[in-house]
């Protein structure tokens, strides 16, 4: 059954929300806490996803608000480019140091969502007793907003840091990246930083009864490369079947490559990651990660991996089918079929190693690969003792003397193309949940309420110790 809201409910739910925080919140806390929440409801209901040509609009409302918090217009610049926007705002250093500037990322483009699939609407912040729901609440507007709302707040503090901090947000991380490309690139002035933190990378994770387990800094990422694999036939009329049918023949490699799983890989980093993290976990699978952190080629270990979403692709290349299209007419045999395979490739692999394994997997030489963009592979950025220790001290101040350490992401985000142009990047984001309950790019996207509140304070807190005497 739908459940539809109106914009009056949600507005009152807010205010309960806002009422039961304040409670228990100085004065700026609460101003705080409402600013936060108010702009992430608003960039939550403007539809951002590729194509629409609203990236900018949003880009418009953040400059306001931080227009009205005190940042001069030269400060902010909303960069127009290939139908979507990106969006930079300094905040300027007093010069006191010889630091060079920190780049902020973020990401204000959303992945599709169609109305009719959601129990809920997407692009309106709706709740229940646990969640934030809708498109975004997690990827990556929670980052944009908590970022945006920070700058607010050291602003009205009178806050002045000691090197420049700089909002970076592209606008179409989710889609080609050019806006990533080119502030990652083509940005001289951006280029001088000395390293960029993002916002939607990184996190802590919760059991399911929501105990702490640790917090990961995102320290590199696994290679995004996408193909349209197309099976053709000469097709003819559809109550004349042939022995040879390209949708069979395209479903059958689609099975192929479902079955197929890439030898695992390992790195210092993801080994460590994996027993820190089993020690924690503990049980049968957290067993699993510290016989895997032994031992990567102790196959019953990652068999046991690989049968977890949340921690497959830290072990190894991944390919999956993820869009289908075939035939012309009901009526007609297929005359072509494609299906779009998308990879996350360990780092070391070369893609054109990737293509030729799923080519001896299919088995069928008429099968056409076209690779879809250039792959980006990026380099890992070895940790900073500065960096980690503000995280750190972020972290503790919810969770007292839990293990914070570096990672690889399966997934890509804006920070691989950073890393490529030069600039160390660590994926920082505020968000502490239970792996299980992460529906990004899924239906009924959502993010616990308890996280959104408890990470209000997250970006303050390295902000301030990375830009202070």
């Amino acid at each position: 059954m739908r459940t539809k809201h109106s914009l009056m409910t949600v507005v009152a739910v807010l205010a309960g929300l806002l009422t039961a925080y304040a409670a228990n919140a100085s004065d700026e806390e609460a101003e705080h806490a409402n600013k936060t929440l108010e702009v992430y409801s608003h960039i939550i209901g403007i539809e951002t996803s590729k194509g629409l040509g609203r990236v900018a609009e949003m880009a418009a409302y953040l400059a306001d608000e931080l227009r009205a918090a005190g940042f001069p217009d030269d400060d902010m610049e909303i960069v127009p480019l290939d139908g979507t926007a990106a969006f930079i705002a300094k905040y300027r250093g007093d010069g006191s140091s010889d630091k060079r500037p920190v780049l902020l990322l973020g990401h204000m483009d959303v992945v599709e969502a169609y109305e009719k699939d959601w129990e809920r609407p997407p692009f309106e912040l709706t709740r229940d007793d646990t969640f934030f729901y809708a498109r975004g609440t997690a990827d990556n507007k929670f980052g944009i907003a908590q970022l945006t709302s920070t700058f607010i707040r050291l602003k009205k503090t009178g806050f002045v840091p000691n090197r420049d901090l700089i909002l970076v947000f592209s606008g179409d991380e989710e889609s080609t990246m050019v806006t990533t490309r080119f502030l990652a690139s083509e940005r001289p002035d951006l280029a001088t930083a000395a390293f960029a933190l993002n916002s939607d990378g990184g996190g802590g994770s919760l059991t399911r009864e929501g105990t702490a387990i640790s917090y990961a800094i995102q320290a590199a990422e696994k290679t995004y490369v996408t193909w349209d694999v197309t099976i053709r036939n000469p097709g003819g009329h559809s109550s004349l079947p042939r022995t040879d049918n390209a949708i069979y023949d395209l479903a059958d490699a689609i099975a192929k490559i479902g079955k197929h799983r890439f030898p695992v890989r390992w790195s210092d980093m993801t080994l460590a990651y994996f027993r820190s993290t089993g020690e924690q976990v503990g049980g049968e699978l957290g067993n699993a990660m510290i016989r895997f952190a032994d031992n990567p080629e102790d196959q019953l270990a990652s068999d046991r991996l690989a049968t977890e979403p949340s921690y497959v692709g830290t072990t190894r290349t991944t390919c999956v089918a993820t869009m289908l299209q075939g035939g012309h007419a009901e009526n007609a045999l297929p005359q072509s079929a494609t299906v779009t395979i998308n990879c996350r490739v360990f780092p070391g692999v070369a893609v054109a190693d990737v293509e030729a394994t799923l080519r001896e997997v299919i088995g069928n030489g008429e099968a056409e690969f076209k690779q879809l963009d250039e792959a980006t592979e990026s380099p890992i950025s070895e940790l900073r003792p500065d960096v980690v220790s503000a995280v750190s001290k972020a972290v503790h101040a919810r969770y007292p003397e839990l293990n914070v350490i570096a990672y690889m992401s399966s997934g890509g985000t804006d920070g691989m193309h950073f890393r490529k142009a030069g600039i160390p990047t660590w994926g920082v984001g505020g968000v502490f949940m239970n792996p299980n309950d992460d529906f990004a790019h899924g239906l009924n996207e959502r993010v616990p309420v308890k996280a959104f509140y408890d990470a209000l304070d997250h970006w303050s807190i390295i902000l301030r110790d990375l830009a202070s005497d």
